[in-house]
């Protein structure tokens, strides 16, 4: 199939860019990698009045280490942000998701911000994201306004976006020098969406560990619990206890929740023997 007509804009700024959503506002959508959306608009599942493409604004590519976060612009290509080396030692968890996320062709292509304005809840990038607590700014011809993670995602496919706001950046906690962290998921395939995904991130200093679960309800899910390293299994089944896990064509709630309490129990088991994050 092929998309519905659509009117093209490729702005020379960001200002440009939202002028034109302030305009169109529901009726109008960001290209950036297009992984996503450029199956959707060739099934006819969105039907866009205009296409807005942002891939001239350099502005939005860059990577920048502030204070004790990253904050990568909306045009961030996964594979670069995979092959930087301030992603790796900061956001160690990023890093060890990001070879799960589609295919090494669509890595160079498909970028960090639209991912997680996709929302799809089997993703790994928006796990990742509120999992570490990170934030997204939203930037509209009135204000740019942060939202929290774990306010952005709403349900599947769907967040706090207002329809005349676009992803400027994203911002990633750092790593403290007394964290550890492991990602798991499951697939039939690989390059396939997630069944089921687990994020750990322990923090030693403080005794806490957070569990992310993806693809296992509407969007990604975080609990927070004491570290005990003791008792691993019951952690897991413990956070397990606290998600939602949904019934779809791939598996049943109880075949998620199964798998979702196995992959947290590796996660934590990790976690115990990587070595810290570095400073």
């Amino acid at each position: 199939m092929k998309p519905a007509r659509f009117a093209y804009l490729r702005p020379d700024s960001v200002a440009q860019a939202c002028e034109a959503l302030a305009r169109h506002g529901e009726e109008a959508r960001i290209l950036a990698g297009g992984q996503s959306l450029a199956a959707m608009l060739n099934m006819r599942l969105v039907r866009p009045t205009l296409l807005i493409d942002i891939n001239r604004l350099e502005a939005l590519s860059k990577i920048e280490v502030a204070g004790d976060s990253v904050v990568t612009g909306a045009l961030v290509r996964q594979a670069d942000a995979f092959a930087d080396a301030r992603i790796r030692a900061r956001i160690p968890l990023l890093s060890m998701a990001l070879p799960h996320v589609g295919h090494y062709q669509t890595r160079n292509r498909g970028t960090l911000a639209g991912s997680v304005a996709h929302a799809d809840p089997s993703a790994e990038i928006p796990l990742v994201l509120a999992t570490l607590g990170g934030d997204i700014d939203l930037k509209s011809t009135k204000r740019t306004r942060r939202v929290r993670a774990a306010d952005f995602f709403r349900s599947a496919l769907v967040t706090a976006r207002a329809a005349e706001e676009m992803i400027s950046a994203l911002h990633w906690p750092a790593a403290g020098t007394r964290m550890r962290f492991a990602f798991e998921e499951f697939s039939v395939r690989g390059g396939d969406y997630a069944i089921v995904a687990v994020a750990c991130m322990l923090d030693d200093e403080h005794g806490k560990v957070r569990l992310g679960f993806g693809g296992c309800g509407e969007a990604p899910q975080v609990v927070e619990l004491d570290y005990d390293p003791g008792a691993l299994g019951q952690m897991a089944a413990d956070a397990v206890g606290k998600i939602e896990c949904r019934a779809d064509m791939q598996a049943s709630s109880a075949y998620r929740q199964n798998l979702a309490n196995v992959l947290a129990t590796r996660v934590l088991t990790r976690t115990i023997g990587r070595e810290l994050a570095p400073a």
